[in-house]
């Protein structure tokens, strides 16, 4: 279904002729899915800038190979779930289009990975272990898996690890979740895991828990959150100014080090100490009714404001430049 019939507001919003000579201004195409307050604000907030760059919904059918992208910036917020949108995403790319966020990179990462990479960053990670899939596609058979160890040390991994843990999807996502208490229950999970790869990981039983909306990977906002409900306590304290600067550097660190123009970054802290938990969300919610109007309002302002300097002076895919303190919100 056209999201545009049940919304005709959307199609004055929208418009897809490649760029020529009365198109001097910059161009951005936003994607989105099932979200209604983020799109019209930003796209409302960047056009009445008047600062050389119009912003309108991105629409997409059947796409040419020869056809030019009219968009120098497309901010994505749902090709994760729809494919055919990532593989457009690509071809905009090698057309010169900045994607935020960078479809390669998106396709690339995986827990594991980012975990690895934070450990490396001098950022404090769980106690991890990867583990091999538990069933495999038609074709894979045992002479496919001769490099594997088999049967696997699961008291062994049950020692190291220590519970309660975590049994996660490597890829993200709450589909494969399970919390673990003892190995019965782990290798439980791990047999109901089908055939995805599957991240084992120390439980943080944290004191504060802290998410961490990042933009341009500069822009740093922490905001206690409750993971359980999936809601900002956005009525709490201010962080302690201490934990805060340490958990907006360490996003701050991760984002660039990853690449990601967007991105939500968990910490789970205890005693004190910030876990880096969940590294990896480029689309992150950024609903009005979740974030309150007033984080709302920031998150609006600095996606535009990023957006349009991008649009006129697109960064390098990874930023080099030394080490700066984050801008977070001020207390």
């Amino acid at each position: 279904m056209n999201p545009s019939e049940d919304h005709p507001e959307t199609q004055s919003a929208t418009r897809t002729e490649p760029r020529t000579e009365k198109h001097t201004e910059k161009r951005v195409g936003l994607l989105f899915g099932r979200e209604w307050s983020f799109p019209p604000a930003f796209v409302e907030e960047i056009n009445r800038r008047e600062a050389g760059v119009s912003a309108e919904y991105v629409q997409l059918g059947g796409i040419r190979l020869d056809a030019p992208c009219p968009y120098d910036v497309i901010v994505d917020r749902i090709s994760h779930e729809v494919p055919y949108y990532r593989t457009y995403l690509k071809q905009a790319a090698l057309q010169g289009a900045y994607i935020i966020n960078n479809p390669f990179l998106w396709s690339a990462d995986d827990s594991f990975f980012q975990t690895g990479l934070a450990e490396k960053l001098g950022v404090a990670v769980p106690r991890t272990v990867l583990l091999p899939m538990k069933t495999y596609p038609p074709g894979i058979d045992e002479e496919s898996l001769r490099n594997l160890e088999y049967p696997l040390d699961w008291q062994a991994m049950l020692h190291y690890v220590g519970t309660p843990a975590v049994l996660k999807d490597v890829m993200g996502g709450r589909q494969y979740y399970a919390v673990i208490d003892s190995l019965e229950s782990l290798l439980f999970a791990y047999d109901h895991s089908d055939g995805a790869v599957m991240l084992f990981q120390e439980y943080i039983e944290w004191d504060v828990f802290v998410r961490c909306l990042c933009i341009g990977r500069d822009n740093v906002l922490p905001i206690p959150f409750d993971p359980d409900a999936g809601v900002y306590l956005v009525d709490e304290p201010i962080l302690e100014l201490a934990l805060r600067d340490r958990v907006a550097h360490d996003a701050q660190v991760l984002s660039r080090a990853l690449g990601y123009d967007m991105n939500c970054i968990d910490f789970a802290v205890r005693n004190g100490v910030p876990y880096a938990i969940d590294l990896f969300n480029p689309a992150p919610a950024l609903d009005v009714n979740i974030l309150s109007p007033y984080y709302f309002d920031w998150t609006v302002k600095m996606m535009a404001d990023y957006v349009v300097d991008v649009a006129h002076a697109p960064p390098p895919p990874y930023d080099t430049s030394p080490d700066m303190p984050p801008r977070c919100l001020p207390s």
